[in-house]
Formats: structure tokens, sequence, C-alpha cells
């Protein structure tokens, strides 16, 4: 679930929302390949490392965001078969449990130190996701259409997160109904004391708790790197008083990611997301455009809606090439839909299978945006 805050503050959290299907293993009648090569192809793939390392596994956090600056930090996780879960090898991919825990640190001073847990249950009807994150983030806001010329106020949100959620399949299909509760409790600071005259004392709010539920579809064949089947998902959340927040407000999000494969060496993807909040809703909470090439919380207000299209062109078994462009906008507090202007990124990337039995890509995408232009470290989709 996406909070529509900035990202930083919920990257250690997200790392460990992403389902991980743990494939099949290697073919045990072939000649046993090294730890690092493919016993199919004889090529570098990290397969065997990663499904007998049996432990921790750790995993690099590289960011590279026009918003937060460099940084990176690194991540400790731990896979587990469900209990009670038939053995990998079948028609069937069971999804590990994951424990995990990391940190990061970016050149703007923004930091975050986390823990969470993706977990199984039942033959997988049920689902866990959660975590616990301790979070200083460096941001600035603009207030497009509010003032002229429109201002950038630098702050800091200084505090906790805590994100839990569980899911229950809904009869045979791979359809989930999810309950969550998300609570934040910042402290803001600015960088000019006098912004604080900008934003009304419900703008400023440092505490919000908020109950929600969602509905999620899921057929790809993939969860790291898809090239058929699709994502949907809405949800809707609820901040109350009652429930320990400082003002009542509504965010809301549906968004779908389709994959259609183009002949044996061309995946097409697209990407539809629209995000919206509703009443006293703290300015850092506000939605954002998310677009490779776009600086977290670069455009906020109100409503916010995204379009992708990205293009992967297997040029090899292991290497790929993509293109993508998207364009999003965002309107209701500052201006009309019809007076908001839309804000385009586009750039390219190259893959690497890194893991086949996993089909785990990961490579570096090059994006420019209005602004901006950076580079992005994948592991897996983009699309989160």
């Amino acid at each position: 679930m996406h909070l529509n805050v900035p990202a930083l503050l919920i990257l250690g959290m997200a790392l460990l929302q992403v389902p991980i299907a743990c494939a099949q293993p290697a073919d045990t009648a072939r000649e046993p390949a090294g730890m690092f090569r493919d016993s199919e192809d004889g090529r570098f793939d990290m397969s065997r490392w990663l499904l007998d390392h049996r432990g921790f596994l750790p995993v690099p956090i590289i960011i590279t965001d026009p918003a937060l600056g460099n940084g990176g930090g690194l991540a400790l996780a731990f896979f587990q078969r469900p209990q009670g879960s038939s053995p990998a090898g079948g028609a069937t991919v069971t999804r590990p449990n994951l424990y995990g825990a990391g940190g990061a640190r970016t050149s703007n001073g923004s930091e975050f130190y986390g823990v969470g847990a993706s977990l199984h249950f039942d033959d997988d009807r049920w689902r866990y996701r959660g975590g616990v994150a301790k979070a200083s983030i460096n941001l600035g806001y603009h207030t497009p259409g509010r003032r002229l010329p429109p201002l950038e106020i630098d702050y800091n949100v200084d505090g906790v997160v805590s994100f839990q959620q569980g899911f229950r399949r809904l009869g045979a299909r791979d359809l989930y109904v999810g309950l969550a509760w998300i609570y934040m409790d910042m402290d803001i600071g600015f960088d000019i004391a006098s912004d604080r005259d900008n934003f009304t004392p419900r703008e400023l709010g440092t505490k919000s708790s908020g109950l929600g539920l969602s509905l999620e579809y899921d057929s790809r064949d993939n969860t790291f790197s898809p090239s058929t089947g699709w994502l949907g998902m809405i949800e809707g959340n609820a901040y109350l008083p009652g429930i320990g927040s400082d003002s009542a407000f509504q965010s809301y999000r549906g968004h779908a990611y389709g994959y259609w494969p183009l002949g044996k060496a061309f995946v097409l993807g697209g990407r539809v997301d629209a995000r919206w909040a509703n009443g006293d809703i703290p300015f850092y909470r506000l939605p954002y455009i998310d677009l490779r090439g776009i600086g977290s919380a670069r455009y906020q207000d109100t409503r916010a809606a995204v379009l992708e299209t990205e293009l992967r062109w297997n040029t090899t078994a292991r290497w790929a090439l993509v293109g993508f462009f998207g364009a999003g906008r965002t309107w209701g507090r500052h201006n009309s839909f019809g007076d908001a202007s839309d804000e385009v990124a586009k750039g390219v990337g190259v893959r690497y299978l890194i893991a086949r039995q996993l089909g785990m890509h990961v490579g570096v995408d090059y994006a420019w945006g209005p602004e901006d232009e950076t580079f992005y470290i994948q592991v897996g989709s983009p699309w989160r």
C-alpha cells in the first residue's frame, strides 16, 4: 500500500510489501553448476545463491532521487517457507515469509531505519505485511497556483511510521481483501521559521492514524519482472481523531499494471495510477506525481493521476533494453483539472536477468523530466 508520503519515509516498508515468488529449484539431474553460474546456460546468475542461502540476504539500497539526493544503505532479509506449504517444484509457486531490517541515508541529510515482515498463513489464504520505521526526511514543498511566483518551502519531517496490513483470499481466485492501520507521529521543522505561517494549523498536523480497506487482484506471471498478466488494486483509508489522528481526512488510491508479450522478444507494460485525498490532510501527506524523472513530492495537490508505458526488448535471454514514457497531473486545492498542466517524463534503461529462477532483472534507468535528469538503480519492476 502506498501512503502518499515522500518516498524515503516508507522505503524500508515498501521493500517488504513486494510479494516475492519462490520459484522451482534448479534441475538436480544436471551437472551441478557453480554457485554463481546458471545450470541452464552457464551465465552469471544468483538464483542458487539466493535460494540456497537459507539465511540473511544482504540487499543494497541505492537512492537516486532529485528531491532527496543520492545515497544508499543496506537491508538484511531472512526467507522462510510457510509451515505446511507444498514444496517447490509443482505447478503452484509458493511465496515465502520474509523478515527484514534496514536503513539508508541520502546526501541531503534524509535518513530512515526500519524493520518489517511479509508473512503467509494457511496455504496463502491469509497474508500479513507490515513494519515500523524511524525517519527524518528533508524535502521542498512547492505551491503552484497559490502564490505568484510559486514558493518552494524547505522542510523536515522527523518521527515514526507504523504500517500494518492483513489480507484474506476470497474463494480460490487470486483476489484478496485487506484491512490496514497506518500511524504516523512526525515533528515538522522549517528551514525558515516564518514559512510555518503559510499553512493552517490542520495542515501542520503531526499525528495521523487511519484504518484502511483494500481489494487486490494479481495475475502476473512474475512479481519481480512480469511478462504477462496484470495487477489491480483499489484502497481507501480514513483518518479520525477518535483513533489518534490530529485531524480528519481520507486518502484513496486506484492503480492497475498490465503486461502484454509482443512476440518472443518484446513486452509492453502499461500503468494507470490515481490518488486523491479529502478533508484536513497535512501538507506533507498530499498525493503527488510518482514518475521516474520527477522528484518525490515535486508536484502535489489533493488529486494526482499518472499514465505510463514501458517497452522491454529482450535482446538476448539475459539482456534487455527498456524505454518508458509517462505523464502526470495534479489538481484540486491549487488548480482545477482543466487549468492544471501535464508533467511529462521519459527515459531509457538496460536490464540483466540476474536470477533466472526468480525471474528477477536488475539494471539502471536514465530519466529526464521538466526540471531534472537522473539515474535510477532498478531491482525488479519500478512500479510499486
